[in-house]
């Protein structure tokens, strides 16, 4: 499949914030650990193998027929971004004692997200953008 219907992709990113806010809220960095695993094996296996991907999946069958897609390209490379983002996230909760360079830079993934959930995609302007200076 080169085109992942939207509905997953946003499971994905409702997940990613979910979680983050929890981390926050719990004072939990084990959350962001297990975001960043999550996201790791999207990206290594494809959308599909998404554990968010994987609950939302059963109750949004009806809204993948016919739904918009979106790139396997682009979101792989959002993914990696998103994978950059909490591995450093993750150094950053072992080097700082407080955490809160780990969780600004989680935060920053799940502010990314929220943004794509609302309708403006950070990193597919990203993309673009990467894609027209290379060229």
């Amino acid at each position: 499949m080169k085109e992942i219907p939207i509905p997953l992709v946003r499971a994905n990113q409702a997940g990613i914030v979910l979680f983050v806010v929890a981390a926050v809220l719990l004072k939990a960095p084990v959350l962001i650990a297990a975001l960043w695993a999550v996201q790791v094996l999207g990206l290594w296996r494809g959308i599909r193998a998404n554990v968010f991907v994987q609950l939302a999946a059963p109750f949004l069958k009806n809204r993948i027929v016919g739904a918009q897609t979106e790139a396997r390209e682009l979101l792989r490379f959002n993914n990696s971004i998103a994978v950059s983002l909490l591995t450093l996230s993750l150094i950053g909760f072992w080097l700082d004692r407080d955490g809160l360079t780990g969780y600004v830079l989680a935060g920053l993934v799940a502010l990314a997200a929220l943004i794509a959930i609302l309708g403006f995609c950070v990193g597919c302007f990203l993309y673009y953008q990467w894609k027209r200076l290379t060229r």
